[in-house]
């Protein structure tokens, strides 16, 4: 009886587990919690040299507000006796090996690893960057379960300045990937640009918040709701694309808004509404009648004050009423079309 009594403990455990696992699919990458403690930020955040904890954070909270930070660098709790850090770097979510690099000289995230996958049917990659090893025997391809641990913290990077002891932190980020022709393109794009990394170039692919939606999942439990997340993004750009059929629709087709009109007379191409970080998180589809010009990719609409708050992409310039697609701008439509 009383082997039964543990048997069928151990089994509601699980299945409890197993349920929590699905209302809460996000865990930190680490054991720092003060993320989710009141003025927790000095303690979780490593900021850059001189400057605060928010230079650490995700968004344009570098060079004034001109330089994108991707991600977000998670101070160190343990360290040996050379004060060298040893924090386990565990799996934010369930998913699979997508890319291991050991060399640290190819990237100035070092040695990182890259894992995919799907929640709530969306297809997310989590990037941990600047670590000490990958853990042992992690391999391409490899399942992995949410709190696995993956490897561990440390500073490597291939930059002039190294990331010092103090600094010893975790870049991790949470990204959609755009195309899954990168190479191709970058080939033909980008001649003469060494592409260490394949499809996990950084150029393919764009980074959501991750402390956002850390804090959304915590706030919301059950309810939480990724795709909500994603399309809720504060809008920077509208852009339409004389195009119908390109990757970004076919992997993310959540982020598509339903159009009468197209569905009744055909679709002849996409209204495209971005976010600060390039992030195309909402797809309307057009019918003819409802282009603007017979332009492939034609700028509507910018949100100036968004600008204004966010510019560190530099995906436009002008200036109110002048408007344009900076090269940046222009570089993220045509790698979103390719080929």
């Amino acid at each position: 009886m009383v082997g039964r009594k543990l048997r069928f403990s151990a089994w509601v455990a699980g299945l409890c587990g197993a349920i929590a696992a699905q209302a809460q699919p996000f865990h930190l990458p680490t054991a720092n919690q003060a993320l989710f403690e009141p003025g927790g930020e000095e303690r979780f955040f490593v900021g850059t040299p001189g400057k605060s904890w928010v230079s650490g954070a995700f968004g344009c909270v570098r060079s004034d507000g001109w330089q994108v930070h991707e991600g977000l660098d998670i101070r160190c709790l343990q360290r040996d006796k050379h004060g060298e850090p040893t924090d386990p770097i565990l799996a934010t979510a369930d998913g699979t090996v997508a890319y291991l690099n050991r060399k640290p000289s190819l990237s100035n995230y070092g040695i990182y690893i890259v894992l995919q996958h799907r929640i709530q049917g969306v297809e997310i990659y989590s990037v941990y960057a600047h670590l000490r090893r990958v853990a042992e025997g992690l391999s391409l391809g490899q399942p992995v379960q949410a709190g696995q641990e993956i490897g561990t913290l440390g500073r490597t990077a291939n930059t002039a300045t190294r990331i010092s002891k103090e600094r010893a932190h975790l870049h991790f980020e949470l990204n959609l990937l755009i195309n899954e022709d990168f190479a191709a393109w970058h080939k033909q794009r980008m001649t003469g640009e060494r592409n260490d990394h394949g499809l996990w170039n950084g150029r393919n692919l764009v980074a959501l918040d991750p402390r956002q939606i850390l804090l959304t999942q915590k706030l919301h439990g059950d309810h939480f709701d990724l795709v909500h997340v994603i399309r809720s993004q504060p809008e920077l750009m509208r852009v339409m694309v004389r195009e119908t059929d390109f990757p970004w629709l076919r992997r993310y087709p959540q982020l598509i808004q339903p159009n009468p009109t197209a569905r009744r007379e055909g679709v002849a191409g996409y209204e495209i509404v971005f976010n600060f970080n390039g992030v195309p998180f909402q797809l309307t589809p057009r019918a003819a009648s409802e282009l603007p010009s017979h332009a492939r990719v034609k700028l509507l609409s910018v949100n100036e004050s968004e600008y204004k708050l966010r510019p560190g992409r530099r995906l436009i310039s002008g200036s109110p009423g002048a408007w344009r697609l900076a090269r940046s701008g222009e570089e993220l439509l045509d790698l979103l079309l390719y080929p």
